[in-house]
């Protein structure tokens, strides 16, 4: 039969009604087979998109549409209005006033009265797709403030918990330390702060047979990573820089030019959400910082073993760049050490600052020692900052005991809440027996760490002393040393700056003088030193 074949489209968003298919998809249903039925039309396919915004018009379902209407399949396409076959005014009209006519197919949007191949409330077709559209920037706007209301507040929105960190049952917009992944997060951090390179610490999490993120987030098995799968240097730089484990939220880094754009743009981070103490940290702020700092340098390697501590700490005074090991003609001198910008571009870019890498090392570890031996008031000082630091960071800890019992408390209301509902016969019993079992497992757990926690209370006046007793005997192990390692560098300083050397004199008298400037990442007396070579 010419010009009968009918297609019932059928489109529900997300943001409309109703999960899976909705009651929505089957009033459209019953709605266009009744008028198919009463015009006469032979029902030759049924095409739906439910969960589909109506700005998205790359959806499954309208494409496989108009690849039939292209193919000449069908005669009719139905309707149930305008704003189910879209709601961009532009993209719609697109549709209804040329697609269509153009390939001899005729829309019908059943209840706003609408036929394409009648003049009939065509007139009035553009204002109800103009209003279609404004209905979706207003909802775009209504739930963009939502999500930027929770954003504020600190709710965690994004659809998986980082490595290291599972949603709370409770609560899927706050995040709870994940066990043993947790753990391996802080043997991350613990070996970047080391000094310890991304590939390196990738391969050591390799050889213990860990899982990566994704595939521990698809399996939850923290060993056995599958075939292909394994940690790579990208991954844990990525997860070395993610501010999630310093126990702060941070969101809002891309952003939608236009609620019709698909594509998002990355935000600068001063325009980031970050909102902090969220959640349980996994690792110190120090820690973390020291980890991004020790990651910033790269230590170099030469021939022979040759090893250059100060790669990341030393700098050129004048223009800033690191100073590169370079070759030397000393007897006895592994290597001197050179401007970066020299060493690539040569004079252009500035001078050579050249100082030889022994001398560089002497003086650090004289003036390390200097600084590190303390007299008895200052250690005394110490000890008192030092224990003002455990007790604050206990403190921190004593939280964690407090929120516990109130979920405890919470889930224990839950469980006296099922056994009303039970009697009242609001719950039907299977669903009850499944609640109740979910319920009293989570309140044993919440019991059981309870128990764990506040049994360690005991020995913290114990562990307090042992801590600072621990520190000023490791400061005392470092004053004591002859060569410093990159540990105690990275630890005791901010940078090294390194000036240009001149030379006073003629002959055997003849003095190269060289100034150097230690920067401590602590306060000490002046640091200051001119050096003669």
């Amino acid at each position: 039969m010419k010009g009968r074949r009918a297609a019932l489209y059928l489109r529900l968003s997300r943001d409309d009604e109703g999960a899976g298919e909705s009651e929505s998809i089957t009033n459209q249903r019953a709605l266009l087979t009744a008028y198919a039925r009463e015009h006469s039309y032979i029902v030759a396919g049924e095409y739906v998109d439910d969960g589909w915004s109506g700005l998205d018009f790359d959806r499954p379902a309208l494409r496989r549409l108009l690849s039939d209407v292209d193919a000449g399949k069908l005669d009719v396409v139905l309707v149930k209005d305008l704003s189910r076959l879209g709601r961009d005014y532009i993209r719609t009209g697109e549709l209804t006033e040329l697609y269509f006519p153009a390939r001899r197919v005729r829309c019908i949007a059943v209840n706003d009265g609408f036929d394409s191949a009648r003049s009939e409330g065509s007139d009035l077709a553009p204002l109800r797709n103009v209003l279609n559209e404004m209905y979706a920037r207003d909802t775009s706007r209504k739930i963009r403030s939502a999500l930027s209301a929770k954003r504020v507040r600190g709710a965690y929105l994004s659809s998986f918990a980082p490595y290291g960190y599972r949603k709370d049952p409770t609560d899927k917009n706050h995040l709870l330390p994940d066990g043993e992944a947790a753990e391996v997060v802080r043997a991350i951090f613990a070996r970047a702060a080391a000094g310890e390179g991304p590939g390196e610490i990738a391969r050591a999490l390799n050889h213990r047979g860990l899982s990566p993120p994704g595939h521990y987030r698809q399996t939850g098995r923290l060993l056995g990573g599958g075939e292909g799968t394994g940690w790579t240097a990208s991954t844990v730089s990525k997860l070395l820089g993610n501010r999630t484990y310093l126990g702060c939220t941070v969101q809002g880094k891309t952003a939608r030019p236009s609620f019709k754009a698909r594509a998002s743009l990355s935000k600068p981070p001063e325009e980031w959400v970050v909102v902090e103490g969220t959640h349980t940290p996994l690792v110190s702020r120090a820690c973390f910082e020291e980890a991004a700092r020790r990651r910033r340098s790269r230590t170099c390697r030469g021939e022979g073993g040759f090893r250059n501590r100060f790669s990341g700490l030393a700098r050129c005074a004048d223009c800033g760049h690191g100073m590169s090991s370079v070759g030397t003609r000393r007897k006895g001198s592994a290597a001197d050490l050179a401007c970066g910008a020299y060493k690539l571009q040569g004079s252009g870019a500035c001078t050579n600052h050249f100082i030889g890498y022994e001398v560089l090392e002497a003086l650090v570890g004289e003036e390390a020692r200097r600084v590190l031996t303390l007299p008895e008031a200052e250690r005394a000082e110490l000890a008192r900052r030092l224990g003002e630091r455990w007790d604050r960071e206990a403190g921190a800890r004593r939280e964690a005991p407090d929120r516990l019992r109130r979920e405890a408390e919470r889930t224990e209301g839950l469980i006296q809440n099922l056994y009303e509902d039970r009697q009242s016969g609001a719950l039907e019993e299977g669903r009850f027996y499944a609640l109740l079992e979910r319920y009293q497992a989570r309140a044993k757990e919440l019991r059981e760490r309870l128990a764990a926690l506040e049994g360690g209370e005991a020995a913290a006046a114990a562990d307090r002393t042992a801590f600072l007793t621990r520190a000023l005997e490791e400061l005392d192990a470092w004053a004591r040393r002859e060569e410093l390692e990159e540990d105690v560098l990275f630890g005791l300083l901010d940078r090294v700056e390194v000036g240009q050397g001149s030379y006073a004199g003629a002959g055997r008298a003849r003095e190269k003088r060289q100034r150097v400037e230690l920067f401590f990442r602590f306060q000490v007396p002046e640091a200051e030193r001119e050096v003669l070579l």
